[in-house]
Order: structure tokens, then sequence, then C-alpha cells
């Protein structure tokens, strides 16, 4: 009988282990982050921490996440990224945590810095974006990532230079120079870019977008930039997640909006308890192929 009862433990266990799936379940331990110096900019190093499933040869999808902060703070560090990388890395992904410019350490990004100031502010931080990527996808065989399977995103400011890199790539910077760069998908965090008219069929990546309908400081749907008045020199229009999942409806591109009612800036936020449906959508669009409009509402 105590055979028996092993036997059928042992069945069980190996059942188990058979559901579970690459790229939605935890079937990794994840090896030691490891920094790379993608760029010197400015006299800076710009870094990217990589996060890796421990013994896995074959290549792997690449996500590459943002951090927010406004352009003038923020780190790759942050423990709730760190956390969201590593969950990641456990499902089979390598996760690059990237650092970029902070030009606004000084200023700020409010009502008084000037309209211009901020669209170069998108501009330097984008550049800086692709120039993380265009890294990773250089040296795809060193780190042994599969370059036809980037998944980027970004939270807050980082997301509206993700956004801003993938949908309003002729407004940010030489497109021709990362003309080797495809993405599979993207995933913002209260983000919003300078103008949906120029997102194309050419650029419409599959999103994930999460946003708070009384965000108080990146638009929800379009309006002012930190809903600044037209007479302060920080007066910029931007298109917010609503806006911009519109656009890609029109052009027949899987999304997924999660829309927060009455809720502000705080959904730029790790949504951790959302990140099952997150990576289920991502692997039906990128490994499945399949199509998925949705809108949530809570």
């Amino acid at each position: 009988m105590k055979h028996l009862i092993y036997f059928l433990l042992i069945f069980f266990s190996a059942q188990a282990i058979e559901a579970q799936e690459i790229y939605l379940d935890s079937l990794y331990k994840v090896d030691a982050v490891k920094t790379e110096v993608y760029a010197e900019k400015d006299g800076e190093n710009l870094i990217i921490d990589l996060y890796r499933p421990a013994g896995v040869d074959e290549k792997t999808p690449l996500i590459v996440f943002m951090h927010g902060g406004g352009f003038s703070g923020g780190s790759p560090k942050n423990p709730h990224e760190v956390k969201f990388a590593r969950i990641a890395a456990s499902q089979g992904y390598t996760v690059g945590l990237i650092s970029y410019r902070l030009k606004r350490k000084e200023t700020g990004f409010g009502c008084d810095f000037e309209a211009s100031g901020k669209i170069e502010t998108f501009q330097m931080a984008a550049e800086d974006f692709m120039d993380a990527v265009t890294y990773m996808h250089n040296n795809a065989e060193k780190f042994q990532i599969d370059k036809d399977k980037i998944i980027v995103g970004g939270s807050s400011a980082g997301a509206e230079a993700v956004l801003n890199a993938v949908y309003n790539p002729d407004l940010m910077f030489d497109n021709s120079e990362y003309s080797d760069i495809k993405f599979s998908a993207l995933f913002s965090l209260a983000g919003a870019i300078v103008d949906a008219r120029y997102l194309g069929e050419e650029q419409a990546v599959p999103g994930i977008f999460f946003h708070g309908t009384d965000d108080n400081l990146v638009p929800y749907a379009t309006a002012a930039h930190h809903y600044c008045e037209n007479s302060k020199p920080g007066y910029l229009i931007l298109d917010g997640s609503k806006s911009i999942v519109e656009k890609l409806k029109q052009l027949d591109t899987s999304f997924l909006f999660y829309s927060f009612k009455d809720a502000r800036h705080e959904i730029s936020g790790m949504p951790f308890e959302y990140l099952p449906e997150v990576f289920s959508f991502l692997k039906s669009i990128i490994f499945k192929d399949d199509k998925i409009q949705s809108v949530i509402y809570k």
C-alpha cells in the first residue's frame, strides 16, 4: 500500500508540473542580476539590469521596462519593478530594467516648464530607450534572446518615453537608425503620447494599458499634460491610454485596456494583481497569434 501511495504522489506531481505553462507560470529559478552599460551619454553610464531564467539554454523572449519618476528621479532598482522582473524571468522571459537620462532633476516637469522642453525630454528619453533595445538586439546571441520577440513597457514618464518611441517614432528621432527593431507588444502604466494621429498601421504594436479616469498628471484620454491651463508655459496636449486604444481599435490591432474609474496617478504602480491576465494576453498574441481587443472597467 505504501508503494501505491508513493507512486500516486509521483504521478500526480508530474501531472501538476505538466499542467504548468511556460510564459504563464513560475517554472524557473532566476539567475543573479547582471548589469550591462548600454550607452554613455553626458558623462553618465546608462545601464540595463538583466534578469534571466536559470538553466535555460535556448533563446528567450525579451521584456525591456523603463521606470517612472517625472524624468527627474526613479531607478531600475525600484523594488516593485525588480519584483516584476523576477516574476517574468521565472516564467521564461529575459527582463531588462533600464536607466536613462533624468534631465528634469532641476527644472521639474509641471506647468511652469515650457512645452518645447517637454517635447525635447520625451525625445531624449525615447532615444535612450531605443538605444537600450538596440544594445540588446545587437547582442542577442550573447544574451540568448529572441530578437523577434521583444516586449517593451514603462510606468508614467517611462511609459511616455516608450509609447512615443513605438507609436510616434517620426516625432521623436531619426527612425531610420532603428529600422531593424521590431516590437511584439508594449505594456503601459499611466502613459501618453504626443499625437495619436501619427499612429499608423506600421506603428500599430499590440498594447496593454492601465490608466485611471481621473489621473491628475498624465491624461486618461486627450487633454493637457498635468492639466495645465493654456496660459501656462507647460501647456501641452497629449493623448492618453483611452485615445490610443481607440486608434488601435480603428487599426484592428490587439489591446488589453484596464480602465479604473475615479483613480488617479497611482495606477502607474506595478499591477501585480493583474499580471496573470497581462501574461496570458502576451502569450495569446505573441505565441498563438490571436486577436484580442478587450476593455475592462474597474
